[in-house]
Parts: structure tokens; sequence; C-alpha cells
């Protein structure tokens, strides 16, 4: 395995590490008692994502005769620019340096549609879809021979029905579970992509897959069961993003071969006075395939997928402003040396040992008043009896404990029309810090605009030794209408 490729593969698991920001789901009908502090994510794509409606009123008997089919759509239109804006070089070893120079990576245009439709009572319509136009200079365009690139995607399409204490959900969606504010240890279930670093907070990363949900609502308690009937894998980086390295081999995506798979998981939620508590089991797919170097030297690299069972504990406990969150997650029979990135082009070592892993999520969000809020979260993670099985000589990808931790200032002003955030992430071993400073302002009902600025340093041994020292600059108009 080439150099390249080994550093592809580390710097991939740490961005999923720093990068996981939790988020609740999209759901517009039902509150279940998992409600969070707003934690002021700012470093969202904005051509991606879209302010929630509660749709309180959703499914009263009776609905507004006077009101249009075009009320039901949401439309925002962003042009987004982001670059790196300082030239330098960086050593990847001794006598060996490669440039980093300023220009634009990302120039492009997206258009988010999302449609919401309570046509009956107890009865909901959700979808949205998104498009994108490469424009010059961006890695895209020039991916395409210079061309303009476009691409479309359907995010999600769910119908949703309500009856007493249930609620069933069937289509494409998605499921978050854990507590913990940044990196939860049980937010697996949902496969993402990361592009950038534009694409930095889970949200924006997350992908809808095919499932049914089913809800049932109690008095204090509550239970949640979701079938993934098409599990999906993470796509690979598309060829020019940062976080793309050529690999010896061609990767193939994985040959279901008519291979029927299913995931399938439930959580029940008890909430106390101040408090809440659950506890889930899911029989799930690792989202991030494994590939192995062809035996005979040459030709493809075939994706193969592992199956895996989970078991996990979640918390939190709200003492006035301070809203404490915890997560515990067992992992049986997960691949010890895959790599978790999504998307990485790299090719992992042959060991090919199922082991068994614990993992833990922990922070607090604290409320300074109406307007500021501090939030911080930590996530460690180590691999069971990590020595059995073995070879001399052999070590596994990960050793001992690996983990990442983030820290989020957000300061609202100007009556909410401008949001000011700073953002600090790293490793536990303290071999990388990223930096994120952004701002949104709100022109009017219309108009908006946000930037962001992101510096990262990186030590030698680190696996962002690629981006050190490296600054990007970025800006984002939006229209929505």
């Amino acid at each position: 395995m080439n150099k390249t490729i080994k550093l592809g593969a580390f710097i991939a698991p740490l961005f999923l590490l720093v990068a996981n920001e939790i988020h609740a789901q999209d759901d517009v009908l039902i509150l279940d008692d998992n409600v969070q502090f707003d934690d002021g994510a700012i470093f969202n794509d904005d051509s991606f994502n879209f302010d929630d409606d509660l749709f309180g009123d959703a499914f009263d008997e009776e609905s507004a005769d006077d009101e249009s089919w075009l009320d039901n759509f949401t439309i925002k239109v962003s042009q987004q620019i982001f670059g790196q804006v300082n030239n330098h070089s960086t050593e990847l070893l001794p006598g060996f340096s490669i440039p980093q120079e300023d220009e634009l990576s990302n120039n492009r245009l997206g258009i988010n549609i999302r449609y919401q439709n309570p046509f009956a009572p107890g009865w909901l319509l959700q979808a949205s879809a998104q498009a994108k136009a490469y424009w010059a200079a961006d890695y895209e365009y020039e991916t395409n021979d210079d061309r303009v690139d476009t691409e479309y995607r359907l995010n999600e399409l769910f119908l949703q029905r309500s009856f007493g204490q249930h609620s069933v959900k069937f289509g494409r969606q998605t499921v978050v579970w854990g507590e913990t504010v940044g990196n939860s240890v049980l937010d697996v279930i949902n496969t993402s992509e990361f592009r950038d670093f534009t694409i930095i907070d889970i949200e924006d990363a997350r992908l809808n897959q095919l499932m049914v949900v089913w809800d049932f609502f109690g008095e204090d308690s509550n239970f949640s069961t979701f079938v993934n009937l098409y599990p999906e894998f993470n796509p690979p980086a598309v060829r020019g993003s940062p976080f793309f390295f050529e690999p010896a081999f061609n990767l193939t995506d994985y040959d279901r071969d008519s291979e029927l798979l299913i995931e399938v998981g439930t959580q029940w939620r008890k909430s106390f006075e101040g408090s809440d508590i659950a506890f889930m089991a899911a029989y799930l797919y690792e989202n991030q395939l494994r590939y192995e170097d062809p035996i005979s030297g040459f030709g493809d690299a075939v994706g193969e997928k592992n199956d895996f069972l989970l078991l996990g504990f979640s918390a939190n406990r709200a003492i006035g402003k301070l809203l404490l969150n915890f997560d515990l997650a067992y992992s049986h029979n997960v691949l010890a040396d895959s790599f978790n990135f999504p998307g990485t082009t790299a090719l992992t070592s042959a060991i090919n040992l199922r082991k068994d892993q614990i993992g833990t999520s922990f922070g607090f969000e604290y409320a300074v008043s109406n307007e500021q809020s501090v939030s911080v979260g930590v996530q460690a993670q180590m691999v069971l009896d990590e020595d059995e099985g073995l070879l001399p000589g052999q070590s596994l990808f990960n050793e001992g404990v690996v983990g990442s931790w983030l820290m989020r200032y957000s300061n609202s002003l100007m009556n909410g029309d401008l949001v000011l955030s700073s953002t600090m992430q790293g490793d536990l071993k303290a071999d990388s810090l990223l930096v994120l400073l952004g701002a949104d302002f709100t022109i009017n009902d219309n108009w908006a605009v946000s930037g962001q600025l992101i510096s990262i340093n990186a030590a030698s041994d680190s696996p962002l030794l690629l981006f050190d020292a490296n600054v990007h600059l970025g800006a984002t108009i939006t229209y929505s209408f």
C-alpha cells in the first residue's frame, strides 16, 4: 500500500470523528422527548439545508380552503464561493514538501426544493430534492474537463400516517440516535457523504435511506422501531475534492447480486422530571465498505460488507440552563481495521479481524443567555482484546483509545438577524486543531448571506498533516421563497 493511500485512510477517520454533529431528525409531525438545545450550527452548506417548520397544526381537522398548493413548496437558491487564501508548503517527509497554493476550490450554484403537504387529517407527504451547477474554478468543473458540471439528487420522500398514539412513516428518511452534541457514538444508522471543507457538520452530510419507521408515544415513554429496506454504503469521495486520494486499484461498488439486505433497530425512551433515558438495539451493516488488495496484484478491489450488532444507552439531564448528555455504545463483530470515513479510497490491511468495540460520547450544552450558548462534546472508542488474533509484527489501524472533542459558541444579535459562531475541533491525541468562525446575516424574508473561515493546524504525525497551516475562506448568498 503506497503512502498516498495510507494518508487518505488516516485523514478520513478523523474527519468523521470531528464532524459527527448530532442533529434532530427532519420529522415535522410528532416531536418525541429528545428535544435538544439549538447548537447554533452555522457551518452548513446552505444550498442543501432548510430550517425546519414544526407544523404544529398539520393534522387539524380543518384546513384552509384558500391555501394554494404552491404554499407547500419552499425553494432556496444559493451561490457559494470557497477557497484557500494562503500560499505555503507542507513538509510531508524530511526533504519532501508539497506546495499549498491560494486558489478557489468551490464556485457553485445550488437549488434546494422542499415539499410538505399535510393533505388530510393524520397524513403528511414530504419530499426534498437538490440540484447543483459547478462553475469555472470549482474542482468539479475542472474534473469535468473544464466544463460546467451538474448534479441532481432526491434527498427525502416519505409518507407519514399518525393515528392515536402511533405514527408510521414510509420512504426515504433518516434515523438519528444519541444525545451528545458534536459526535455521538450512536449516530451510525444513516450513511453520509463528506466532499470538502464546506461540509463539516453531520447534518449536511447525512444521506436518506429507504425505511419504515413506527413510533408509539406513551404518557412518559415511547418506542421507536425502524426497518431499513435497502441499506446503502458511504459513497466514495469525488475526484478533485480534498478528501479524494487516488487508490492503487479500481474500487468497485458492492455487488448485491440479488442479495436481500435489511437493517433493523428499536429504541425505548422514558422521560423523567428534568431528564431522559433511552435503550436501543440494532442489527446493522457498517456504513463503510471494506476493500482488500487484489490477490493477483492487479485488477479491481472488491467492496465487501460487514454486519454487526449494536447495543446502546443514552441519557440527558437538565440542571437550570445546563443540559448534560451521555451516550454509550457496544458494537459486536465490527471490523477492527476497517476505515469508517465516508468514501475513503484507501485499502485496508489483510488482518480482517472481527472484534468488539466500546465507545462513549458525552458533553453539555449551556444557555448563557437567550442569545448566547456554549456546547462541548467528547467522543472516545476502543477495540476490546485488540491484540487477540494478531500475528507477530501485526498491529491494528487504531490502537488504544481514539476519539475527538468539540467546543462551540454561538451568539445571536440584532434580534436574531445576525448569528456569530466559533467552533474548535480536535483529536484526543492533540495532534490537530480545526478552528471555524462563521457569521449568518438575514437581510430580509428572502435574502441571507453567510461567511466562514476555517483554519487547520496539524502536527507532523497527524493525519491532517496534508492540510497543516491551511486557511480557507468562503461566502454564500441565498434567496429563498
